[in-house]
C-alpha cells in the first residue's frame, strides 16, 4: 500500500497539551489513533497517552493482517479504558482521568475506524467530507432528535460535553464503529480533535486537504486557521491525516516497515506518569490477552 502521512499539533491559548496521536506503520497496514484528554478532569493528558500506547502494542502484538477489524479495535477502546481507570486507582489521592479517542486501521486497502466522544474521523473523496464519526455529545444527541440544528449545535452553552470517554468512570463506554470501506486513490482519512474541527467547516477543510501537494503543509494551515478563528480561546489542536495513493507495496524487497510517528507534544513533562502507565500495563497485561 502506497500512502502519505502529515500530523499536525498546536498548543492553542492553552497552557498545557491534552492531545496525543500516533501512527503506527507495518507491512500489512496502518493504524492511527488520536486522544483528546479531557481538561476538566485530572491527568487527561495521561490519559489520552495510555490509549495511544495501548493501540500501538495490542496492534504490533497481533497477528496481522486482522480478520476482524471491528471488533479488535473495540478491544482497544475497552483495554485503554480499563488501564486508565488502574492508572487513576494509583494515585494518591485517587483520580479519574478520562480522554476522548479515535482509531482508524487501514489494511488490504479497506479502512475501519472506532471512536467514543467528539474526537472525529472524516473520510475525505476529491475534497467532499464522505464519511465523518457521529460525535458522542450532548449536542449531536439534541440534534439527532431535531430539536436543535448545526448551526444552533455550534453557539449552544453545552456544546462541549460529551456523552461517552474512555476513562472517568467505571461503566464500559459506548465505542462505535464503523463498516469497512474500501479506499480509492488521493483518498484522505483525517482524524483529529475538536480544537480543529470545532472552528472550521467541513467542507473548508476538505479544501483545504487539497490546497498543497504536501498533506503536512494542508494540515498546517487548517490548524493555523482553526487557532485564529478561535482567538484567544483556542483548544489543542491536533491532527493526523493518510492520503491513500495506491493498492500495492512502497518497499523495496527485503525491506521491512515497522515504526511508530508519536506525538507526545507540549513539553508536558511526563517521565513519571510514564512509568506509572508501563506499570499499569504490564500489570494487566494477563487480563489484556485473555
Amino acid at each position: 500500500m502506497r500512502y502519505e502521512i502529515g500530523q499536525v499539533n498546536r498548543l492553542g491559548n492553552r497552557s498545557s497539551n491534552q492531545d496525543r496521536f500516533l501512527a503506527v506503520e507495518t507491512d500489512e497496514g496502518v493504524l492511527l489513533a488520536l486522544g483528546d484528554g479531557m481538561g476538566g478532569q485530572a491527568q487527561g493528558e495521561v490519559a489520552a497517552e495510555i490509549l495511544v500506547e495501548v493501540a500501538r502494542r495490542c496492534y504490533l502484538e497481533t497477528q496481522r493482517p486482522i480478520p476482524e477489524v471491528g471488533s479488535f479495535l473495540r478491544e482497544v477502546m475497552l483495554q485503554a479504558h480499563q488501564a486508565i481507570n488502574a492508572f487513576g486507582r494509583r494515585q494518591q489521592p485517587p483520580t479519574t482521568p478520562g480522554t476522548t479517542g479515535v482509531l482508524c486501521l487501514i489494511q488490504q486497502d479497506q479502512a475501519v475506524w472506532a471512536h467514543v466522544g467528539d474526537s472525529r474521523l472524516y473520510l475525505y473523496q476529491q475534497g467532499l467530507p464522505i464519511y465523518r464519526t457521529t460525535d458522542h455529545s450532548y449536542v449531536e444527541q439534541l440534534f439527532q432528535k431535531g430539536e436543535i440544528s448545526r448551526w444552533e449545535q455550534d453557539l449552544h452553552p453545552r456544546r462541549n460535553q460529551i456523552t461517552q470517554c474512555l476513562g472517568a468512570r467505571h461503566d464500559k463506554p459506548e465505542v462505535s464503529i464503523s463498516k469497512p470501506v474500501s479506499l480509492k486513490p488521493e483518498d484522505i482519512i483525517l482524524i483529529c480533535s475538536d480544537g480543529l474541527w470545532g472552528p472550521l467547516d467541513d467542507a473548508v477543510m476538505g479544501r483545504m486537504l487539497l490546497a498543497d501537494n504536501a498533506l503536512e503543509d494542508s494540515l498546517d494551515k487548517m490548524a493555523e486557521s482553526a487557532e485564529h478563528n478561535s482567538y484567544p480561546h483556542s483548544d489543542n489542536i491536533s491532527a493526523m491525516a493518510l492520503r491513500f495513493i495506491a493498492s500495492g507495496t512502497a518497499l523495496l524487497p527485503g525491506q521491512s516497515k515497522q515504526q511508530a510517528r508519536t506525538v507526545a507534544a507540549g513539553g508536558d513533562q511526563l517521565e513519571s506518569a510514564i512509568a506509572q502507565i508501563e506499570q499499569v500495563l504490564k500489570e494487566y497485561e494477563k487480563e489484556f490477552k485473555s
